[in-house]
């Protein structure tokens, strides 16, 4: 066998024994007394992350899993209190939404500072290339200039024709 199937073998053997033993190794949930039962404090309710607390009746019931919120007739929000005593769900939703909203704001300036960030870059590559570009084709076009007036003069040498000052007198006849 090779070592690479060995591995491959031995590497599945201490997976399979990782997971039937962690499975064994759990332990079993705390048995969760009714929320009836703990009418006494509001801290005393909260303990158990099932129950809620409504304050003015001093009672504490099953959090409602069906609704997000709890309704008005079980218990209107800002009466209503989870998870902790000094929070009402008012204010909870309101701040959580806050929240919300600063981190989407936040996600949004950072994405669009990256974006145009990005773009800033890319641009400057882009305008470095056509630069480069531009600079190249007019040194082949001063080159190919160059070269038509090396030209035209061999010509002009050729049949007499001398190039004439522009700038001479002209004769009278």
């Amino acid at each position: 066998m090779p070592v690479a199937g060995r591995l491959s073998a031995l590497l599945l053997a201490w997976i399979l024994c990782a997971v039937t033993g962690s499975s064994e190794a759990q332990t079993p949930a705390p048995e969760s007394r009714p929320c009836a039962l703990t009418n006494s404090s509001c801290d005393e309710c909260l303990k158990n992350v099932s129950c809620l607390w409504c304050e003015p009746q001093k009672l504490c019931t099953d959090y409602p899993v069906g609704n997000v919120l709890p309704p008005q007739s079980l218990c209107p929000l800002n009466d209503a209190r989870w998870g902790v005593c000094w929070v009402n769900f008012q204010i909870l939703i309101i701040t959580m939404s806050v929240l919300a909203g600063v981190i989407i704001i936040g996600v949004l300036v950072c994405c669009c500072f990256c974006c145009c960030k990005c773009e800033k870059v890319g641009n400057k590559r882009e305008d470095a290339r056509m630069e480069r570009q531009n600079n190249m084709r007019k040194a082949r076009q001063k080159e190919r200039r160059t070269e038509m007036h090396l030209r035209h003069d061999e010509i002009r040498q050729k049949y007499g024709i001398a190039k004439k000052n522009p700038y001479s007198r002209m004769d009278e006849d």
